[in-house]
């Protein structure tokens, strides 16, 4: 499928989103929220709950905790940094539960083998990031790595898409990225770039198909050749 999408060529970049792309983190971070929950005397939320609010970074994961949903509006600042400090001490703590998506591996190694540049962009905090890749063994693939907060931008806007351009010194039309979510597409679109995009990911509870990437993915094995 690569090649169908580069006119028969290989992309000289591929970069991917992290949660819900390449980990399904919310089992850890659903235990994080909650635990800051309970310290908060408020309910706790749940795994199923957390998976919606997840994908626009951990500030708004926390406030949409703090309101019980997608719509965070109303929560204080001062609220906001309470809970945000609780959640990223018990989120560094352990990410026992999270686990590597099937196909990952395979796609990465051969990716690898083709000599074409990889890169992590994703709104989890950066401090997370390298520490959860290596804990999973996919620390080695990616040459840059970019969080939510390295920037002052996070997806949707495209700043870090364009950013990994520069620093790989690589066109536009030239990278494919791979996500899961709304935002992902949106910044894809926004910097010019193919965008991929998984369907079991993390999309606040919407189907993928609905953001018009360039290809729905069940696996991400079926990007690569048949004989792969």
């Amino acid at each position: 499928m690569l090649r169908e999408l580069f006119q028969g060529e290989l992309p000289r970049l591929v970069m991917f989103d992290l949660d819900g792309t390449l980990v399904d983190s919310v089992p850890d971070l659903a235990a994080a929220i909650d635990k800051t929950l309970l310290l908060l005397g408020l309910p706790v939320a749940g795994i199923e709950q957390v998976r919606d609010w997840v994908g626009n970074g951990a500030r708004v994961l926390v406030r949409r905790a703090l309101a019980g949903g997608l719509q965070h509006e109303h929560i204080d600042e001062a609220r906001t940094e309470q809970a945000l400090e609780l959640f990223m001490q018990h989120y560094a703590e352990s990410h026992a539960l999270t686990q590597v998506y099937p196909g990952v591996r395979p796609t990465l190694d051969w990716l690898r083998e083709q000599r074409v540049e990889l890169a992590i962009v994703t709104n989890k905090p950066e401090r997370f990031v390298a520490p959860l890749l290596d804990e999973k063994g996919l620390g080695g693939y990616f040459r840059w790595i970019i969080g939510g907060d390295t920037l002052p931008q996070q997806k949707p806007d495209p700043a870090a898409l364009l950013h990994v351009l520069q620093l790989a010194r690589v066109e536009a039309a030239q990278a494919l990225f791979v996500g899961d979510s709304r935002n992902d597409v949106l910044a894809a679109k926004a910097a010019g770039i193919i965008c991929a995009a998984l369907n079991y990911g993390y999309n606040h509870g919407r189907p993928i198909a609905e953001e018009n990437p360039a290809r729905v993915l069940d696996n991400l094995c079926e990007l690569l050749p048949v004989t792969a």
